[in-house]
This record gives C-alpha cells, sequence and structure tokens, in this order.
C-alpha cells in the first residue's frame, strides 16, 4: 500500500468526505485558489496509486506533512513505516480525537511551565540566582538548536519571550558583573536569533535594527566570538537583501574580529565572503577565499559557540553547501561541480544528523538545480528543485524563496527555456513564493 493510504488511515481518514476538510484547510493555510480535487481523483490516489498532478501537490504536502516522494512510497502491510516529516514528528496520533486532547494537555502543560518559569525568576528579588541563569541558558539552549530544525512559525514566540525574560534579568539591576556577562551574552544569542528571524520574514530593516542590539550585548558579554557572529549575520542580511557589497563590506568586518579565534565563526565569515564575490561576478577571490577556508578548517579549534550549535556553528556539511553556490552563482556547471552539489545536497538528507537544516538543504537543492540548469541538463534541473517546491509554506522563508527565484531566473535565460517541462517548471516558480501565509509577521 502507498505510505499516503497509510497516513490517512492513521489519522482516521477512510473516505472522500473525511479528507476534504483537513485538504480545504490545508489550502486555505497556503492561499491555494485552485479547485478541490474530485472524489474519483481522490480514490485514484487512495486505491490506484496514481500521483497527484501538480496542482495539488503543495497542499498534500502541507496537510499531511510529508514530500510527494514520500506519500507516494510502497510500504509492506503491517509494517510501521519509519518516514520523517518535514517538519518534526506529527502533532497528532493514530486517531484524530487523543490527538486533539494531547495537543490540549501539551497547551495547558505549556502556559503552568511558563508559569512556574516566571515564578523562579521573579523569586531572587534581591539578586539572581543560579536557577534563574540555568532556566535562562537552558532556553537559549534549545532555541539554538531548534531554529534550523522547526519552521519560525513555531519558535517565534518563544524567542520574543526568551528575550524579554532576559532583558528584564538584566534590567533588575541585580546580577554580579560575571552574571551580567553571561546575561549579554544569552540576550546577543537571543537577540541573533530574533534578528534572523526577521530576515526569515524578509523584513531586512527590522533584522539589521535586532542586529544592532546583538553587537551591543555581544560587546557587553566581552565576546569577541559572538561579534563576529553578529557581523557574519549582517552580511548575511545583505545577500539576501541583494545588498552585495554591503554584504561583502560585513564579511571582511567580521574576518578581521575573527583573525584570532579558532571556532568555525571565521570560517562561516569566509563562506559568505566568497559567496558575495561570487554575486560580484569576481570569480577570483571566490577562488582564493575558498582555499583559504580548506586550510583554516584543517586548524579548528571548537568554541563555546560551536559547543551550542545551530546556526551558531558552520559545520562541515554548510561548509560544502556554501562553497557550491559561490561557484554556482558564477554560471558554472559540468559533471565536476554537479557531483559536489550532489554531496552538498547528500550532507543535510539525513534529518538526525545535528547539522541538519531545512534551509541549508533547500538552499543546496537549488544550488544544484542551477548547476544542471548551467550543464543543460533540464530534467535533472527540475528533479533537483521538486523538493524545494513541495515545502510546506511554514518552511518557505525568504533565504528559500530567494534561491528558488535563482533558478526561476536561470531557468528564463537557458536554451532549453521554450521546453513543455521547463514552462511548467517556470510556472511553479512563479508562484512559490506567494504560498507562505504560515511565516508570522
Amino acid at each position: 500500500m502507498l505510505f499516503f493510504r497509510y497516513v490517512l488511515e492513521a489519522r482516521g481518514i477512510r473516505s472522500f468526505e473525511e479528507f476534504l476538510p483537513p485538504y480545504r484547510k490545508a489550502a486555505r493555510r497556503l492561499g491555494a485558489t485552485d479547485p478541490d480535487p474530485a472524489p474519483k481523483t481522490f480514490q485514484g490516489w487512495l486505491y490506484d496509486g496514481r500521483k497527484p498532478i501538480r496542482a495539488f501537490r503543495p497542499v498534500l504536502v502541507e496537510m499531511l506533512g510529508y514530500s510527494i516522494e514520500t506519500l507516494w512510497t510502497e510500504v509492506a502491510e503491517g509494517d510501521e513505516p519509519q518516514f520523517v516529516p518535514l517538519a518534526g514528528p506529527p502533532s497528532s496520533g493514530p486517531h484524530a480525537e487523543p490527538g486533539m486532547a494531547l495537543n490540549e494537555m501539551k497547551r495547558t502543560g505549556a502556559m503552568a511551565a511558563r508559569r512556574a518559569k516566571e515564578f523562579v525568576l521573579g523569586a531572587d528579588r534581591d539578586r539572581v540566582g543560579d536557577d534563574t541563569l540555568t532556566l535562562l541558558s537552558e532556553e537559549v539552549a534549545r532555541l539554538v538548536s531548534a531554529y534550523p530544525r522547526e519552521p519560525l512559525s513555531v519558535i517565534w514566540q518563544d524567542l520574543l519571550t526568551a528575550q524579554e525574560d532576559v532583558f528584564r534579568v538584566l534590567e533588575g539591576g541585580r546580577a554580579r558583573p560575571a552574571q551580567r556577562r553571561d546575561l549579554h551574552f544569552n540576550a546577543g544569542v537571543l537577540s541573533f536569533l530574533v534578528a534572523k528571524g526577521f530576515n526569515d520574514m524578509e523584513d531586512p530593516d527590522q533584522a539589521m535594527t535586532m542586529t544592532r542590539v546583538a553587537g551591543f550585548c555581544a560587546k557587553e558579554a566581552e565576546h569577541p566570538g559572538l561579534v563576529a557572529l553578529v557581523d557574519g549575520l549582517k552580511s548575511l542580511i545583505a545577500y539576501w537583501a541583494g545588498k552585495t557589497s554591503d554584504a561583502l563590506h560585513y564579511a571582511s568586518q567580521g574576518t578581521a574580529v575573527a583573525e584570532t579565534l579558532n571556532g568555525t565563526v571565521g570560517l562561516w565569515l569566509l563562506g559568505l565572503h566568497a559567496r558575495a564575490a561570487a554575486v560580484l561576478g569576481d570569480a577570483e577571490t571566490v577562488s582564493a577565499v575558498n582555499v583559504a577556508a580548506a586550510e583554516r578548517r584543517e586548524h579548528l579549534v571548537l568554541d563555546d559557540l560551536d559547543e551550542l550549535g545551530g546556526l551558531l556553528t558552520y559545520s562541515v556539511e554548510k561548509q560544502r553547501y556554501y562553497a557550491v553556490e559561490s561557484v554556482a552563482l558564477l554560471g558554472a556547471g559540468g559533471p565536476d561541480l554537479a557531483a559536489q552539489a550532489e554531496e552538498a545536497v547528500r550532507g543535510f538528507s539525513d534529518p538526525h544528523n545535528p547539522n541538519w537544516a531545512f534551509g541549508d538543504l533547500a538552499g543546496a537543492q537549488c544550488n544544484l538545480s542551477l548547476i544542471r540548469l548551467h550543464g543543460g541538463e533540464l530534467d535533472g534541473a527540475a528533479e533537483a528543485v521538486r523538493p524545494v517546491l513541495d515545502l510546506p509554506g511554514t518552511h518557505r522563508n525568504n533565504g528559500i524563496v530567494v534561491s528558488a527565484y535563482r533558478v526561476h531566473q536561470a531557468l528564463i535565460s537557458s536554451p532549453a527555456s521554450t521546453a513543455s517541462v521547463a514552462r511548467e517548471l517556470r510556472e511553479e516558480l512563479e508562484q512559490f513564493p506567494a504560498r507562505r501565509p504560515a511565516l508570522p509577521r
């Protein structure tokens, strides 16, 4: 049987009448305007294994949380499939009603945990206690780890709340000097994540404002690694906003700060430098910077930012993805580069890998599509970008949308732009940015 049918039956959906309400709800979340599938169409999916046409695919992905390729995989009856959903474990269990009750229990439990946390944060009226610092640091660590793995809409409110908690303790004036350094470090990290969130929501002005806050906190914490990291984020924001000269400036500024540091932040800044240089068409700088980054990796010593992980570390997988992108942006193609791009995609193929990030995976897939287009492989390019087009609206952040747009632009200038595959792919890419209503505003 198809995994699609398994998922529906696990959620108590066995008929078209049971299927249609959640399907329409998912379509509304995406802002999709296509007509509903007909009963016979649904039956063809369920019983005959017919794959849905492209108009229905994004809604099914949004509704069920798995890619179309996964949903249309055959599974043995009686076995429990182990496919990993796009946005983490499914929120509902095998039956609808118990799942809803469980969600309500989690919601009220979270409220109680929040109230208990507020009690601890306010209990030390004359001084900041160890429990307060531990609670704040644990929440920072959780959010750093969650950010690249969860859609922004899931963690946004937690980010804002944690930032407010740290600011409130700092403003209380009860912390000792050593504690204030730790609190400013946590405030800097949280402000870094909030700034990244504004960037993902395509709000570069607010993102840059929040980086100023993050930079101030990093300096108050006397943490040069975090100062350099914030410069890197400024470069990243400018890069996705199309301000390439600014991106190059901030990357160079951060590289100077990180010159004596041994962690991965210096490597990230080199990767940012190479990508910005590529947009400006400076192939010589791209090559030199990528070589310098490869050499620097050999002398790496992980620091406290790397130990936190998430967006604060620059893994081998991410370095490979950035290097491929910098060359792809120069318009390069060919079998050797395509093989490197495929390796970059494979680096993010396992969601259980601690370095996995849905945004980096999507970026690597778009790069592979670009490189195949440059090499004249239209069908291969369409195949590479397909998982990106199937992403639910909750995952379509600014960087992913810009990466998909680059494929669209390359497709227009491709010699094969008039082919039917190219026309269909171009139409899907043109619709892609609009379906992002689930991102918080």
